[in-house]
Order: structure tokens, then C-alpha cells, then sequence
């Protein structure tokens, strides 16, 4: 009996291990080559860690985690939500800010030399942005083109996507002629050259203050603090400035 207990305490032990060697991150859906990048760094003075992450819109990601889905840390495009979630009591520690974004127009299909005047040419059928409830960065692009006067120009044409990687989607598939998008998600590897892009002014939207917060689990898990400082750390500050950011 007593070699039994043994067995199951270590058994106990050895998947407590198991799970804090886990970092389950949920994250804005323009970070997605940001974070291939990031953990690839990471792992290679933490071999041993394994960093999970579920892309998506800030703000359903923010009701995620309020609903109980199991993340340890959450980076969002917006202080905002992490902000809001403080607030719930479902997050622990400070909300700190990691990077501030810009807002892109991008298409494979025009020639956007006109500027942000092109949304209104008869070629422009679909604008793609990200549902501005959800997502930062289609917020922002409402914004953009209200301060432009010219949302009530082109709201008929806009397509709504559930979230900004979604929006990269519609544009770089044809679907749409156009796309507001996070400059970083206009920078990866798989958008880069591939299309047309100009940077829209910041002074034309709200600033895109993109902060993190640890988020309070029923059980501890001390390697996502430790990620978190990662990425607030010095190393990573190249791999934003990668694409586009720009640091607090």
C-alpha cells in the first residue's frame, strides 16, 4: 500500500511538472509571425518550455477568459481589454504596455499611390476591416476613415471579418480590394512583397496601446510570469521593431 502512494504522489508530482512547463498565451491576431519569432527565442535558453498560443480578436479573447478558457497570459492590441479585465478581478500583477501599432492599407490588386482616397474608386467594391467591437485595429480604421470624412462614403462597401487576421485574409484572397490592417500582419513573411501598403497617419485614429496582463488561474504557473518579462525584455525589442512597432 504504502509503494502504492508512493506512485501516485509521483504521478501527481510529475504532471504538475508537466503543466508548468506549459505557457498558455492568448493573444491579438497580429501577432502571429511576431510570436513564431518570439518563441523561437525563448526556447533556446528554455528548452523545456512549451509556449501555446490561441490567436484571435482582443476582445473575444477578453470573453474567453471571463467565460473560464484556460490562458495564463494574455496580450491584447488594445489596454483596453487587459484593462477590463483587471477590473473582472481575472487578471493578477500590472497591466504593462509592450508595444504601440500602426494602422496599414494594403491591396495585391491597386495601386494605392492615391492614398486613402482610393476606398472611394469604382475598383474598390469590398473593404476589408475587422469588426470594430472585437478588434483594436478595425476600430481604428473606422476612426481613420471618419477623420478622412469618408466612412459614410464607403460603409456599404466594408466587409466585416471576425478579426484582423481574418481581414489580411479577405484582402490578400481577392476578396476584398482593399484592407485596413496592422502594419506587423502587412510586414510577415507571408504578406511582405506580396501586395501594395501604405502607412496611414497615426494622427487619424486613437493610438493602438497594445499591453499585456498575467491572468489569475486556479492553479500557479510561474513560467508565464517569466515569459512575460521575456517579452518586455530587451531581446525582444528587435522582433517588434521588426514589424513596425513601436516601443513604449
Amino acid at each position: 500500500m504504502k509503494r502504492v502512494l508512493i506512485v501516485i504522489v509521483l504521478v501527481i508530482v510529475a504532471t504538475i511538472n508537466l503543466q508548468a512547463q506549459k505557457v498558455r498565451v492568448a493573444a491579438a491576431g497580429n501577432l502571429r509571425s511576431i510570436m513564431d519569432d518570439i518563441k523561437a527565442l525563448y526556447a533556446v535558453n528554455h528548452p523545456g518550455i512549451v509556449i501555446d498560443v490561441s490567436f484571435g480578436a482582443s476582445g473575444t479573447l477578453l470573453q474567453q477568459i471571463l467565460n473560464g478558457a484556460q490562458f495564463d497570459f494574455y496580450m491584447a492590441a488594445d489596454r483596453a481589454f487587459p484593462d477590463k479585465l483587471k477590473e473582472q478581478g481575472a487578471a493578477t500583477g500590472d497591466v504593462r504596455t509592450y508595444a504601440f501599432g500602426k494602422l496599414a492599407l494594403w491591396s495585391n490588386v491597386l495601386d494605392l499611390s492615391k492614398g486613402i482616397e482610393i476606398v472611394t474608386d469604382s475598383a474598390v467594391v469590398h473593404i476589408a476591416i475587422a469588426k470594430p467591437e472585437v478588434a483594436p485595429y478595425g476600430e481604428r480604421a473606422i476612426q481613420c476613415l471618419t477623420h478622412y470624412g469618408l466612412y459614410e462614403k464607403v460603409k456599404d462597401k466594408i466587409v466585416y471579418a471576425d478579426n484582423i487576421a481574418q481581414a489580411a485574409q479577405y484582402a490578400s484572397t481577392g476578396n476584398a480590394e482593399v484592407g485596413f490592417l496592422a502594419l506587423a500582419l502587412v510586414l510577415a513573411p507571408d504578406m511582405l512583397n506580396k501586395g501594395h501598403y501604405i502607412i496611414l497617419d497615426p494622427q487619424s485614429y486613437k493610438p493602438v496601446e497594445q499591453a499585456c496582463v498575467l491572468v489569475k488561474t486556479w492553479e500557479r504557473n510561474p513560467e508565464a510570469s517569466g515569459f512575460m518579462d521575456f517579452v518586455l525584455s530587451d531581446a525582444c525589442k528587435p522582433i517588434f521593431e521588426k514589424y513596425g512597432f513601436i516601443l513604449p
